[in-house]
């Protein structure tokens, strides 16, 4: 009989927190191409709130990668017992390929916000999917 192997519980929630990380990381830069930038908080006028397009994006950054931590920590706890077929492995691999050359393709492009904006918005769009990732990681974690 063989004997299963645990992961560290701290292996599990930093692989789930990298993950959620490229993953806001990824549609920040996705949504800023299409108008959804986060940037759009350090460019609003002094009569309007806040732009829809920032909230939007604000929104969208925080569910993706909570999701990718959740779904990432519940993976790598059940990938130990082999628990997931090798179809399922290699289609969430595919995903998370695609949507991170999707990024890389709209990254190489000429950005049409400004520099510091842009850094803002990237640091911004990171430190919000290292929480939100940890929370739905840590999440899943208890759960399990």
């Amino acid at each position: 009989m063989a004997e299963t192997t645990i992961f560290p519980r701290r292996l599990i929630l930093g692989g789930a927190m990298i993950s959620g990380m490229l993953l806001a990381l990824a549609v920040h830069m996705l949504g800023a191409r299409y108008g959804l930038d986060l940037g759009g908080l350090w460019e609003s006028d002094a009569g309007e709130f806040m732009p829809a397009g920032a909230a939007i994006a604000w929104w969208l950054i925080a569910t993706v990668a909570f999701s990718g931590g959740y779904f990432t920590a519940t993976l790598m706890h059940s990938a130990v017992s082999g628990q997931i077929p090798q179809r399922m492995r290699q289609f969430l691999i595919a995903i998370g390929v695609l949507l991170l050359a999707g990024a890389g393709q709209v990254a190489a492009a000429p950005s049409p916000v400004p520099t510091v904006s842009s850094v803002l918005a990237g640091v911004a769009a990171l430190c919000l999917g290292a929480a939100m990732a940890f929370c739905g990681a840590n999440f899943a974690l208890r759960k399990a």
